[in-house]
């Protein structure tokens, strides 16, 4: 992966969200029209390159963001400890919520593995939007709840050896429809960008494909993977 970044810092390339981008960003529509109104007004949206870093582990966390299309990769790289990746985040997905409810700084890395449309909404904002409104408080829950699951079962995968189970367990992660509303069936995601998630080979990650497709659990097609059966991804065990 290329992973040097331009020039010009990322914030300094964003630019207020088309009518498209807004319509991709699923809490908006659960805010009544003058919240909304306000949260679009301070809504920015930049393109990250490929290998670009969105949140720098140390760094201030100043913007809750979401993935507007492309693919992130989130871990903990520059940590002193073991070294982690807790998930990909597709299209839908918005992170960091736990971070700017303490103020604190980011404890992980936020990288693009392609070239990436990301939304940020600054903190004081986040902040107002949660005195205001219950349902963007549910949303947050929501949230919090989910990722909290994800994260433990992202430990777990990282112990599993069997390179099936760890592509198919992944998949599963990118597939959840409360987190990632904007993938849908079909996650646009090549093989290469799939290793660097599992820590695989892209070979090895073409013959796990071949076995969860041989399975009935997905369909790689052009592109991308679509998923057939993810409660089955979720519960996969190779060959045992």
């Amino acid at each position: 992966m290329n992973t040097s970044a331009p020039a010009t810092p990322l914030r300094l390339r964003a630019r207020a969200a088309s009518h498209e981008e807004l319509d991709a960003i699923p809490w908006l529509a659960l805010l009544p029209p003058e919240q909304r109104a306000t949260a679009i007004a301070q809504l920015q949206v930049a393109e990250a390159q490929v290998g670009e870093r969105v949140c720098r582990f140390g760094r201030p966390a100043n913007y809750w963001f979401g993935v507007v299309d492309g693919l992130l990769k989130m871990s903990n790289d520059d940590s002193t400890g073991f070294s982690i990746t807790f998930t990909g985040l597709p299209p839908g997905g918005w992170f960091g919520e736990g971070t700017l409810l303490k103020r604190e700084t980011y404890r992980y890395n936020i990288q693009a593995l392609r070239r990436s449309v990301v939304a940020g909404l600054p903190l004081e904002t986040f902040h107002a939007l949660l005195d205001q409104s219950i349902a963007f408080n549910r949303f947050i829950l929501n949230q919090l709840n989910e990722r909290l699951g994800q994260f433990i079962a992202a430990r777990e995968i990282d112990r599993i050896s069997d390179p099936d189970i760890k592509v198919a367990r992944n998949l599963a992660a990118m597939f959840h429809p409360l987190l990632y509303p904007g993938v849908g069936s079909m996650l646009r995601i090549t093989q290469h960008e799939l290793g660097y998630l599992v820590g695989l080979s892209r070979q090895r990650v073409n013959q796990s494909l071949s076995t969860l497709a041989a399975a009935n659990l997905i369909a790689v097609e052009y592109g991308g993977v679509r998923v057939l059966d993810r409660p089955g991804l979720q519960a996969y065990q190779g060959g045992a």
